[in-house]
């Protein structure tokens, strides 16, 4: 219940009292009533109860949703909506979070990014795995972001399999993966192959990959990828050149760092960390 009480604390310093007294009445229904169409109803309500266009300061905050809210800059009706979802959940959790969890049938756009951005602000957040990942199957750019993009959900939650659908669908969407999570974490061999075989369709059908989706394979590095790496350092791209060169100064394979030492300025420029993951399309 912390992350609640935390919440209703930003809801009563920017929300009217008219409107928070409105959403406990009806929170207190809920608990009553157990239902799900009263639940999704008071969901779609919330906008016009509290203004999503009113700013919300979190200066000197230390909580942890407080910290959360402010790094993706939420507005006072996403903080509303997850407050509505934690407190339903915590009144009857056997109840409520399989209602939650079907939220993806009946939200809009709007609501449904909301969800999926604070997911791990609600209690028990892996009882809405399977919604997460469902929400990958869209081709709506804003709700595949709300889940994949600055969201430690699928890094914390996810299965190899799933984080790779994500990893890759991603990139095919062209969004920002440098955004996405721990991915060094969550890097893996299964994932390695299908970066290397995407790579290889894009090339063939002259199309430019994304350098830094490359970055998981550094410490996966055998035959095939050193030959891909090779390409990276050899391209006329010089951020391919950079992206090649981090995967193979942090693979610990010494076949990579030989092939690294054969460009000598690249591997000076990562030692001394003027590139790196995070800088890469900077330079």
């Amino acid at each position: 219940m912390h992350n609640q009480e935390q919440i209703q604390n930003i809801l009563i310093k920017y929300g009217t009292p008219e409107s928070l007294a409105w959403l406990n009445e009806k929170i207190s229904k809920m608990a009553e009533s157990k239902s799900s169409k009263d639940l999704f109803m008071t969901y779609s309500l919330l906008n016009v109860k509290f203004d999503s266009l009113k700013p919300i300061s979190f200066e000197n905050v230390v909580d942890d949703c407080s910290v959360y809210f402010k790094a993706h800059g939420a507005n006072l009706l996403q903080v509303a909506r997850i407050y509505l979802l934690s407190a339903v959940i915590g009144q009857d959790e056997e109840f409520y979070s399989p209602k939650v969890a079907n939220i993806i049938q009946v939200a809009d756009t709007g609501e449904l990014e909301t969800f999926l951005k604070y997911l791990v602000l609600l209690p028990n957040p892996a009882a809405y795995k399977q919604t997460a990942v469902e929400a990958l199957r869209t081709n709506i750019a804003i709700i595949f972001d709300a889940i994949s993009l600055n969201n430690p959900y699928p890094a914390k939650y996810f299965n190899d399999q799933q984080w790779n659908q994500m990893y890759l669908k991603a990139a095919f969407m062209e969004r920002d993966l440098s955004l996405i999570e721990s991915v060094d974490k969550r890097a893996n061999a299964d994932l390695t192959r299908i970066i290397s075989d995407y790579a290889h369709e894009r090339w063939a059908a002259s199309r430019k990959i994304d350098p830094v989706f490359w970055r998981p394979v550094s410490k996966f590095l055998n035959v095939n990828l050193l030959k891909d790496m090779n390409r990276l350092l050899s391209s006329e791209d010089s951020i391919e050149n950079k992206a090649g060169a981090l995967c193979c100064y942090h693979s610990g394979n010494e076949k990579a760092k030989a092939l690294l030492n054969s460009f000598p300025e690249l591997r000076h420029e990562v030692a001394d960390g003027s590139i790196n993951w995070n800088t890469l399309k900077q330079k």
